[in-house]
């Protein structure tokens, strides 16, 4: 197989234009999708993340860098459905109920995305019904909440206890990240892990879902 370290390389610097024509150009050569994930963007992701917790890379890059991965995404994604090969896990995420921020939620995802997990974006403003409807329709195994604003905080607890009287708790991981929230507060309100950052977040949830 040929080598595709350019594709890694176009990701880490965020430059979506090469990352979207190295893509075209291995599947046209047969690559398989899969391995251009796992071998080359997963690896580079995780690297954008241990630049930006060392300080070398910082919000701007973050967001050209996962602008290049959802690129290269957008072609293979299709084609890894049709493969039929299954993701790392499928994640619901959004910014609970009352607050409209998305950038930090759509950071999440995307490092998410770059790291092999199957995303469903449930946008802003979004109730605990809808993250309960997301594990009972969609299968989702973790639920990935986001909060700005203190006073939509105790929406995440909300969303916990739906999803208890819903019978489904148990079947997901809860996973709560934002400026204001604190390791405290997530243990206090049930949830099973916090990160302050979108690259934590990637291995916090394989490391909850032990994968």
């Amino acid at each position: 197989m040929s080598d595709y370290k350019a594709l890694a390389e176009a990701v880490i610097s965020g430059d979506d234009k090469a990352a979207r024509a190295i893509t075209e150009k291995a599947i046209a050569e047969g690559t398989d999708p899969l391995s251009l994930v796992h071998d080359y963007m997963v690896p580079a992701m995780d690297e954008v993340g241990r630049r930006f917790e060392c300080n070398e890379y910082f919000v701007p890059e973050l967001l050209i860098s996962a602008r290049a991965m959802k690129a290269s995404l957008e072609i293979l994604r299709p084609l890894i459905a049709e493969s039929g090969r299954q993701p790392l896990g499928r994640v619901a995420i959004g910014t609970v109920k009352g607050d409209l921020h998305d950038i930090g939620k759509n950071l999440v995802a995307a490092m998410l995305e770059g790291g092999g997990f199957e995303v469903l974006d449930l946008g802003v403003n979004v109730s605990p019904e809808q993250f309960v409807q997301a594990v009972q329709e969609k299968g989702a195994e973790v639920v990935a909440m986001s909060a700005l604003l203190t006073t939509t905080m105790p929406s995440m607890k909300l969303t916990i206890e739906a999803l208890k009287q819903a019978g489904v708790r148990d079947k997901v991981k809860v996973l709560v990240g934002g400026a204001p929230l604190t390791q405290k507060f997530a243990a206090e309100i049930g949830a099973d892990g916090y990160t302050e950052t979108a690259p934590a977040a990637v291995g916090l949830a394989r490391q909850q879902l032990g994968r």
